[in-house]
């Protein structure tokens, strides 16, 4: 059974499975920090020095009553609240992520794509079976006369 396992861990596809999610993971945590430490403080200043993070909406007040300057204090009182800037964030955070995957699918699928076929340059006569060239109209092999189409 060890060794079936270990078969099973050492296939290519299970590996490269593994070295995409470890490379996936540190790529999410470079996107997040583009979004949460990059991207979202100008675009909040921009917009009248909101901070996203902070966006919130009282649900429930907790105690103390609101207001709450916060989403940490907002929580740390024990008030339910629906966190539309924390959502705003990973919408943003799932854009960057989508269109970066399309580039790198793009460019990979770019780089497979396959050249036409090129125009052959040659032909079988028929009734020696040699190789000729294509615009040949008698044969150089047996002197048959080709048929043209």
């Amino acid at each position: 059974m060890l060794k079936e396992f270990k078969d099973f861990v050492m296939r290519g596809n299970v590996l490269d499975m593994a070295v995409g999610i470890i490379l996936g993971t540190a790529f999410g945590a470079i996107i997040k920090s583009l979004v949460d430490d990059i991207l979202m403080p100008p675009i909040g200043l921009l917009l009248g020095g909101v901070d996203f993070a902070n966006l919130f909406i009282v649900l429930r007040p907790g105690t103390p009553p609101p207001p709450y300057p916060s989403l940490a204090e907002a929580q740390a009182a024990g008030a339910v609240t629906l966190n539309y800037g924390l959502f705003i964030n990973a919408i943003v955070y799932f854009l960057i992520i989508a269109f970066a995957i399309f580039m790198i699918v793009r460019t990979v699928q770019r780089w497979q794509e396959e050249e036409a076929p090129a125009e052959p340059t040659t032909k079988t006569c028929p009734y020696c079976y040699s190789e000729i060239p294509i615009q040949a109209v008698r044969c150089p092999y047996c002197t048959s006369e080709l048929p043209t189409s």
